[in-house]
């Protein structure tokens, strides 16, 4: 693995082991209290990164906002009882058995589960299909918090339903839970819709659901971010493409999207009566593939890397919808790259630079997760234990974490798509993919950033850079070019304060706005103290 620089650390996916048997306890907590309280069934749970979820099937019924803090006091309720969580290690044939009244956990069980035996916990009345471990009992959570509920789609197998979701947390003591609800109380002044609010940076519409209108400020900051990676991308070696947004059926079927994800891509009657259903793109990679595959390649066109800043959109269920991190239609930093089996270590080095300088810019710390196989992953197992996943989180200045940027390496798109080039002895190989963004959605990362600095935003994003203040109406037509008294008409001066009104002097007009042009330029993020 090439190295890593300052700022990043390399970790593998998943939560904590602590963590994780603590949350996954906590879930089946809440997946009994619902099964109580609602007479919900319990289909899945899993451990995040900060807290858990657990999916419930509840028929045509709905956990609304109101119902939280019930279910929040069922939960204490069935954690004080002390119930003991039973491990249980069962052939499928046994497992098959216990769950033949749950067509949910009986799916699971089919997708995930390839060995001959696995492990199921009991809990009060739920069973969970669950490798473990888990807590002793649930009397070790002493505290617990309901947070949201939300739509959530089954789409396994045969069955596809909505059920409900509902995230929680919980601590295994009460002063974790208050110092826990402190740092959401500070989050809270800090929410990214709010900053766009009185900014005037964006809105939300009903008429136009999951999408953002950005009003010009907030446009100045989006354009100013993707010149910003644009400009990395140019000096990487990166050919921006423009790819078509419209597309038939056909293409996400060979490039397997629409077997596994068929429910987020958006479907579009064609207005000219073909029976062939057309779709809006939810990602770039198979346009890319076509891009490649275009006209025969050589050896010497590798790596071959293109970069694309197309709009993109995807059927998110409406419960999922928050703010600019989770829309409908959005646009990220994508890049492929296509380039030879010996070329790979390099790219992916050269990737990890890539991060690295992007985010010291943008002033986070980061960690590089190897991700794993995900459930339902598309071609053979054989060829994802070839295959690599670096999953890029960011920790803002609050101390969360956000999935933002990935580089993954694929063998399975280039064989879908037939792509080759001509090698050096003249016969055709096979290009290794690797799927590249740095930022991720460019929404998303702006709501990050706006929630990390406060609505402070630093010199070169912010929408408002410099006010002039005139201290006189007689210094108004100067003032129309630089803060400024009568003495500083005079002089040709102004003087400078910054927004926390710290006095910076009086300084000549034009060397002045030549330093903020090079603070603007340079991309500092504390331009006000290097003034």
């Amino acid at each position: 693995m090439p190295s890593i620089r300052a700022g990043g650390r390399l970790l593998f996916a998943g939560a904590s082991r602590r963590h994780r048997a603590f949350w996954l306890s906590g879930a089946c907590v809440l997946g009994a209290a619902a099964q109580q309280l609602f007479g919900a069934t319990f289909c899945g749970a899993r451990a995040t990164e900060d807290g858990f979820f657990c999916d419930v099937d509840m028929g045509d019924r709905t956990v609304q906002g109101g119902d939280l803090p019930a279910l929040e006091e069922a939960c204490v309720t069935f954690a004080r009882s002390g119930h003991r969580f039973e491990r249980l290690e069962a052939t499928r044939p046994q497992l098959a058995q216990l769950f033949q009244h749950s067509n949910f956990q009986l799916q699971q069980l089919e997708d995930e589960v390839t060995s001959p035996t696995a492990t199921v916990y009991r809990c009060g009345p739920i069973l969970h299909l669950c490798p473990g471990p888990l807590l002793r009992h649930t009397g070790l959570i002493r505290a617990l918090r309901v947070l949201t509920s939300s739509a959530s789609l089954w789409d396994r197998g045969v069955t596809r339903r909505h059920l409900q979701r509902v995230t929680a947390i919980a601590f295994p003591h009460p002063e974790d839970a208050a110092r826990w609800q402190r740092a959401q109380d500070e989050a809270a002044t800090r929410d990214h819709r709010r900053i766009g609010k009185e900014q005037e940076l964006f809105f939300f519409h009903p008429l136009s659901p999951g999408s953002c209108f950005f009003l010009p400020r907030g446009a100045h900051v989006y354009n100013a971010l993707l010149e910003f990676i644009r400009s990395e991308c140019q000096s990487r070696g990166f050919r921006e493409v423009l790819s078509p947004t419209l597309f038939r059926r056909a293409l996400w079927q060979r490039s397997g999207h629409w077997q596994h994800y068929g429910p987020n891509i958006f479907p579009v009657t064609s207005p000219d009566g073909d029976d062939e259903q057309l779709s809006l793109k939810p990602m770039n990679c198979p346009a890319h593939c076509l891009m490649f595959a275009h006209r025969p390649r050589s050896w010497r066109e590798l790596p071959l890397r293109l970069a694309d800043f197309g709009v993109l959109h995807r059927n998110e269920p409406p419960g999922t919808l928050t703010g600019l991190t989770r829309l409908r239609r959005f646009t990220q930093d994508d890049g492929h790259i296509f380039c030879t089996p010996e070329q790979l270590e390099g790219e992916v080095a050269a990737c990890l630079d890539f991060v690295g300088t992007v985010y010291g810019v943008l002033g986070f710390s980061y960690q590089l997760v190897l991700a794993t196989r995900p459930p339902g992953f598309l071609g053979d197992t054989e060829t994802w234990d070839r295959a690599e996943q670096i999953d890029i989180r960011i920790r803002d200045a609050l101390g969360r974490q956000h999935q933002c940027g990935t580089i993954q390496l694929d063998f399975q798109m280039p064989e879908r798509f037939g792509l080759e080039y001509m090698s050096a002895s003249g016969g055709p190989l096979r290009p290794v993919l690797i799927h590249r963004a740095v930022l991720g959605s460019l929404e998303r990362l702006l709501a990050v950033l706006a929630e990390s600095c406060g609505g402070r935003w630093p010199l070169w994003l912010s929408p408002l850079q410099v006010m002039v203040i005139p201290q006189s109406p007689e210094v108004e037509p100067y003032a129309r070019e630089v803060m400024v008294g009568p003495r500083e008409r005079s002089r040709g001066t102004v003087s400078v304060r910054t927004r926390d009104n710290r006095h910076r002097g009086e300084r000549e007009l034009r060397p002045a706005l030549r330093r903020l042009q090079e603070l603007r330029d340079t991309r500092v993020p504390n331009a006000e103290e290097l003034f």
